[in-house]
């Protein structure tokens, strides 16, 4: 049976490393990091790799851009990790592919390198084996860490294994292991939380959760569908109408399951996105010219009472338009419910959720805090992801 070997489980010393690493952090409108917890959760490696006279040569990528951009260069990255690393010289390597190959050739064990965003080369989306090629010379190993990226078939994802010795990461090990506790044996009552816009998107994650939660409460965007499956108006509010029909199959196949999904009883409306004010209405009587922006006092309750009670609990996605503090108060609750239950074995992740929760006290009453939502949410699903399969050994 193939499987995955860890850095703490080999030696891996004097080598030069080439990390993948989650450095994917939120920016502010001048640039300069608005939260860099992704950052912070990929030292564990680098300090263990760092510890044993590796050369390191770190892998990421920042937003999507399409091509070469200065607005979505690493550097602001560079600068916060020589600040949690201030015993190394860290660089940024501009261009590796054209750059004079003496700054890999002579890099020395107190010198990081970072290659500039990997998505400023168009072979990094659209696989390429010469580029995994070009990746995997520049080091002797390679160490995957960003479990954010491993549901990616990304060239510097699942191209480098195949030309050098491929190892996972402490972050990428600590993720799979909790995910698959929660998956495979969890404590019950076991409730999902999801958020988002498409129910496209996630009926076959949908299905999965069914078949291995109590409660499935379901806001954001992703509601307003399931709201139009039992025939209700959702006014001027985002809705996948088109996916109306699989929303009714898998309401129907939840009471199947004995899955409860949970759906909002009332919301907080406005006209739009920006309001100062807002007023609370049934789900029923959702006016024609009003969208729904966050869940009500209602639906706030009736959430409380199963997560008071709840045993494992995973939350992917807001349940309002949280960037707008009128409408944060949904997200809010659903944060301190869990702070507050010091029984539950709580995973949270997805980058919205993240910069909804990330300022907040109690954040240490998580039991874990998913560098990933994509990646979190397709593991549940299927249980494994491409940068995964790709370090598994026989």
């Amino acid at each position: 049976m193939k499987t995955i070997q860890y850095i703490d489980q080999v030696e891996i010393k004097d080598k030069r490393v080439l990390v993948r690493v989650d450095f994917d952090v939120s920016l502010n409108p001048d640039h300069s990091i608005a939260n860099d917890v992704r950052i912070q959760q990929n030292l564990p490696t680098l300090k263990y790799l760092l510890k044993n006279n590796n050369r390191l040569i770190c892998v990421a990528k920042l937003n999507r851009p399409k091509k070469r951009d200065p607005s979505h260069s690493l550097k602001p990255v560079v600068k916060r990790l020589q600040e949690y690393l201030p015993d190394y010289k860290i660089t940024l390597i501009d261009d590796f592919l054209t750059c004079d190959q003496k700054i890999f050739n002579e890099q020395k064990p107190n010198e990081i390198l970072v290659l500039e965003n990997i998505r400023f080369y168009r072979q990094e989306k659209d696989y390429s084996t010469i580029f995994a090629r070009k990746l995997s010379a520049l080091a002797d190993v390679y160490v995957n860490d960003g479990f954010a990226v491993s549901h990616r078939t990304d060239t510097s994802v699942i191209g480098p294994p195949k030309f050098i010795p491929g190892y996972g990461g402490l972050l990428l090990k600590k993720e799979l292991e909790m995910l698959t506790r929660i998956t495979k044996k969890p404590a019950k009552p076991m409730v999902a939380i999801i958020g988002g816009a498409k129910v496209s998107t996630k009926i076959g994650l949908v299905n999965k959760l069914i078949k291995i939660v109590d409660y499935l409460i379901i806001g954001g965007g992703l509601a307003n569908t399931f709201v139009c499956a039992q025939g209700l108006e959702v006014g001027t509010s985002f809705c996948e109408y088109e996916a109306v029909q699989q929303a009714r199959k898998l309401l129907a196949l939840a009471k199947g399951n004995r899955a409860h999904i949970v759906l909002p009883v009332d919301a907080v409306v406005a006209s739009t996105k920006d309001d100062k004010t807002s007023e609370v209405v049934k789900i029923k009587d959702i006016p024609p010219n009003k969208s729904i922006f966050d869940i009500g006092p209602e639906t706030k309750a009736q959430i409380g009472c199963i997560l008071a009670k709840a045993k494992t609990v995973i939350w992917n996605g807001p349940v309002g338009y949280f960037e707008n503090p009128v409408f944060r108060q949904g997200t809010d609750f659903i944060f301190y419910s869990l702070a507050h239950n010091d029984g539950v074995v709580s995973i949270v992740g997805g980058g919205d959720t993240l910069a909804a929760i990330s300022k907040k006290e109690y954040l240490d009453k998580i039991t874990h805090i998913s560098t990933g939502g994509g990646a979190m949410l397709e593991f549940i699903e299927k249980g494994t992801l491409p940068g995964i399969e790709a370090l598994k050994k026989k």
